[in-house]
């Protein structure tokens, strides 16, 4: 790598821990560290928190809740009336995540924890009833999930799918392992739908972001 990427890699990397988390997030990173789960860093959680922010968001659904890193990113930018709806296949992630989550100081109403696989629950959901979709989940169910999220977004609505670069490997052609064959499908679909306006944002994992038209 030559000078100049050493320094935009330098950027990225400041960019990313720009952001400061308090106790509560990093017991919850530390927790996620120890099940072996990978969390949003602080500036893909703190670019969730400003989209979350910025559409004044008033009902979510997070698709992976895991110990609750993402999840309180989120409801830190919410309205202080909003509801996160959060969906994960395991009960004992969720069960940390829950107590993380009071004691970040949010009440038991402020969240919905639903125990299941995504594809199942989400279609119990209501149509264009909330207001931002975060997808961090099995990769080859990313393509469902934002299917999903087209029904489930108000007009305006924001999707944000994490993982998005797929390791670093979604520019490199020779790149053809079915994940990443997987994730830059999304990301292509996304960029020529008339459906979305997106932007794929360089934090963390890679942030995917689109707005429902």
């Amino acid at each position: 790598m030559g000078t100049a990427g050493q320094a935009c890699a330098q950027a990225l990397q400041f960019a990313d821990a720009y952001p400061p988390e308090d106790l509560v997030l990093q017991t919850a990173r530390r927790l996620a560290d120890e099940v072996g789960l990978e969390c949003v860093t602080p500036g893909a959680g703190a670019a969730l928190r400003l989209l979350a922010a910025a559409g004044n968001a008033r009902s979510l659904v997070e698709i992976g809740t895991g110990t609750g890193v993402s999840g309180v990113w989120l409801l830190r930018g919410m309205r202080r009336d909003g509801v996160l709806t959060t969906i994960d296949v395991e009960n004992e992630h969720q069960r940390v995540a829950r107590r993380i989550f009071q004691e970040a100081g949010f009440a038991p109403s402020r969240t919905r924890i639903i125990t299941g696989r995504a594809l199942d629950v989400l279609p119990r959901l209501t149509d264009g009833g909330y207001d931002l979709v975060f997808v961090d989940a099995d990769p080859t169910e990313y393509a469902a999930c934002v299917a999903a999220a087209r029904r489930l977004l108000r007009v305006g609505g924001v999707l944000a799918v994490n993982n998005a670069l797929a390791g670093g490997r979604i520019g490199d052609p020779a790149a053809r392992d079915p994940e990443t064959v997987l994730i830059r499908e999304v990301v292509k679909d996304l960029r020529d739908s008339d459906d979305w306006v997106p932007a794929l944002l360089p934090t963390g994992a890679g942030l995917l972001t689109a707005v429902r038209r």
